[in-house]
């Protein structure tokens, strides 16, 4: 366990029992709430100041000491991960949404404190950037280099995987949890964010490359319910998977410094938007979003659909009669 204050255990505590958040965000939470903290140490001159920043303990950060901060330390403490750092927007807003939440729950869920100091705090303005993806043509080429892989059994275990990722849009860890008796005729059940469990429905292609692997998976596996097995007849890890897809990119001739397992999710989420006209809110359940202003990043990709919606209006083509007077 890392030596931390007894709130902030509290804290996290209660974000993975009650509200049920997964593991891997309650150790973001975590990590940025302790260099807010030792940056505290700082600022307050509780430390030397040429101590380095990885040296301070947070353990004895006391409530008489957390009742004093304010938004302006707040703010500072986001210059400093902008400045000092070199975060950039996504990072700084994790920071922000960490700090909302650990002052959200001092103040409205324990009543510890008597008001909420990142009340204000406002996330840094983002890029809007498009989400990075494969085109039609470039998924084929990817999964046409899967095909020339000469062992059977990994290439069909392998086929199957990205199939997957790019027909229904999942997360890796989602991908790597799948088991056997979660596969219902054209249905599958993924346990996704915040232990969330949502149905995907598997189209002919997913249907066929898994029934494809399940045939040719070893019947002496150590886990006997994991779908996708190592070559140590395991489960998968995420890094074994991460890796796999990273190698097949490279053979495929795609850059895997732009290219990942998430531009994988993003590409089923683009293709299915670009060509499939499914509606956002359809798409938002798809992809497990929490937020349907997550998924809208994916109704920025493709200035011809909005070309066409507006060439597509009944009144396009009216022109102006001209009064003969």
């Amino acid at each position: 366990m890392h030596a931390m204050p007894l709130i902030l255990e509290d804290y996290l505590n209660y974000m993975d029992t009650i509200k049920g958040i997964s593991p891997n965000t309650i150790r973001e939470y975590f990590f940025d709430l302790r260099t807010f903290f030792r940056f505290l140490k700082i600022r307050y001159k509780l430390v030397d100041r040429n101590t380095p920043i990885e040296e301070i303990q947070i353990d004895d950060i006391s409530m008489e000491l957390i009742s004093k901060i304010n938004i302006q330390d707040l703010h500072a403490f986001i210059s400093y991960a902008d400045k000092n750092r070199e975060n950039g927007n996504f990072a700084k807003s994790r920071k922000v949404a960490s700090l909302k939440s650990f002052f959200d729950y001092l103040h409205n869920k324990v009543g510890v404190i008597s008001k909420n100091p990142a009340a204000q705090l406002e996330f840094p303005k983002t890029d809007n950037r498009h989400p990075v993806y494969l085109t039609l043509e470039e998924c084929e080429k990817l999964l046409n280099t899967i095909l020339k892989n000469k062992n059977k059994i990994f290439r069909k275990r392998d086929y199957a995987i990205v199939i997957l990722f790019l027909n229904c849009g999942l997360r890796l860890s989602e991908l790597s949890s799948i088991n056997l008796n979660k596969i219902k005729d054209d249905t599958l059940t993924v346990v996704g964010k915040g232990n969330k469990e949502r149905t995907i429905y598997l189209n002919e292609s997913c249907i066929s490359a898994i029934n494809d692997y399940i045939n040719v998976r070893p019947k002496d596996a150590l886990d006997d319910q994991a779908l996708f097995l190592s070559m140590r007849k395991q489960r998968m890890s995420n890094r074994a998977i991460q890796h796999m897809i990273d190698k097949y990119l490279k053979q495929a001739g795609f850059d895997t410094s732009i290219y990942s397992t998430h531009k994988l999710r993003h590409t089923a989420a683009t293709l299915m938007y670009k060509h499939g006209n499914v509606d956002i809110r359809a798409l938002q359940e798809i992809l497990g979003h929490e937020s349907v202003s997550t998924t809208q990043m994916y109704t920025h990709i493709d200035d011809e659909r909005l070309r066409q919606a507006v060439n597509s209006n009944p009144l396009s083509n009216v022109k102006p009669r001209l009064n003969k007077d």
